[in-house]
C-alpha cells in the first residue's frame, strides 16, 4: 500500500510528488483526450447547459470554471464534451450554409474542411496562443508559476466565445441570408451587419469575463476596448454600403472553386 503522502496533500499544504505528477500539463492533457474515446465519460446534459447559457448568462457559466480550479485545481475543462458538441454543430451549420450557397457535394466538403481546420482549429489555435502569451506577459499581477494563466484555458475562452458567434453567423443567419442580406437594398446589409455586430460582440464580451475571472490578472477591461474599434467599422460599413454576409460568401465561393 502506498503511503498517503502519495495521494493527499502534505502538511504544509502543498501538493504530494504523486498528486503534482497527476497535475502537470501533460497529465491534465493525456486525461481530456482520452476522455475523448470514451463517450460514456462525457457529460453533454452539462455541456448543453454551458451552451445555453454562453447566450443568456455566461457569468454563470464562468462560475463553474472558478469551481472546478477549487476542487480540480485546474480552470481549464477536463471534460471534452463542449468540444465534441461544438464541433458537431460546426459541421452541421456549415452544411446548411453550403445548401443556401447552392454548393455541390463536393464543394460542401471543402468548405466544411476549411472552416474546420482554418476558421474554428487554426484560428482558436493562434488566438488562444496570442492571448496566453499577452496574459501571462502583461496581465499577471506577479511573476511565478502560482500565477499563470494555463493555455487550456486560454483554449476554453475561445471556444465558448466562438459558439455564440457560430450560433448568429452559420446558423441565425441562414434565414435572410437569400432573400434578405443577399439583396442589393440597404435592409440587406443593415441585418447582415448587425448579426456580425452581435456575434462579433458577444466574443469580445465573453472573452472579457474568461479573463476577467482569473483573479492573477489585472486590468482584463483592456480586453473591452476592441468594441470601439467594432462600433466604428459597423456604422462605418453602414455608410459606405459594405456587406460583411456578401464578402464571407464570396469568400467562401472562391475558396471552393
Amino acid at each position: 500500500m502506498l503511503p498517503t503522502t502519495t495521494a493527499r496533500s502534505q502538511g504544509n499544504g502543498t501538493l504530494s510528488s504523486g498528486d503534482a505528477a497527476r497535475h502537470t500539463a501533460g497529465a491534465k492533457r493525456y486525461k481530456y483526450i482520452r476522455r475523448l474515446f470514451h463517450v460514456r465519460h462525457m457529460d453533454f446534459d452539462f455541456a448543453v447547459w454551458q451552451m445555453l447559457y454562453l447566450f443568456t448568462s455566461p457569468q454563470r457559466v464562468y462560475r463553474n470554471f472558478h469551481y472546478r480550479k477549487q476542487t480540480k485545481d485546474q480552470w481549464a475543462r477536463d471534460d471534452p464534451a463542449f468540444l465534441v458538441l461544438l464541433s458537431i454543430w460546426l459541421c452541421v451549420s456549415t452544411i446548411g450554409f453550403g445548401f443556401v450557397l447552392d454548393m455541390g457535394f463536393f464543394q460542401m466538403l471543402k468548405l466544411l474542411l476549411w472552416v474546420v481546420f482554418i476558421d474554428c482549429i487554426g484560428v482558436g489555435l493562434l488566438t488562444s496562443t496570442l492571448m496566453w502569451f499577452v496574459s501571462n506577459k502583461y496581465m499577471v499581477r506577479h511573476q511565478g508559476k502560482d500565477y499563470e494563466v494555463e493555455w487550456g484555458y486560454a483554449f476554453d475562452v475561445h471556444l465558448n466565445a466562438f459558439y455564440p458567434l457560430l450560433v448568429i453567423l452559420h446558423f441565425i443567419q441562414l434565414f435572410f441570408i437569400n432573400h434578405v442580406i443577399l439583396s442589393q437594398w440597404f435592409i440587406g446589409y443593415f441585418v447582415g451587419n448587425t448579426l456580425w455586430l452581435i456575434a462579433i460582440g458577444y466574443y469580445i464580451y465573453i472573452t472579457f469575463l474568461g479573463y476577467s475571472t482569473l483573479p492573477v490578472l489585472k486590468n482584463t477591461v483592456v480586453l473591452l476596448y476592441p468594441f470601439a474599434v467594432l462600433i466604428l467599422l459597423y456604422i462605418l460599413s453602414l455608410a459606405l454600403g459594405w456587406n460583411f454576409t456578401a464578402m464571407l460568401c464570396s469568400f467562401y465561393k472562391y475558396r471552393v472553386n
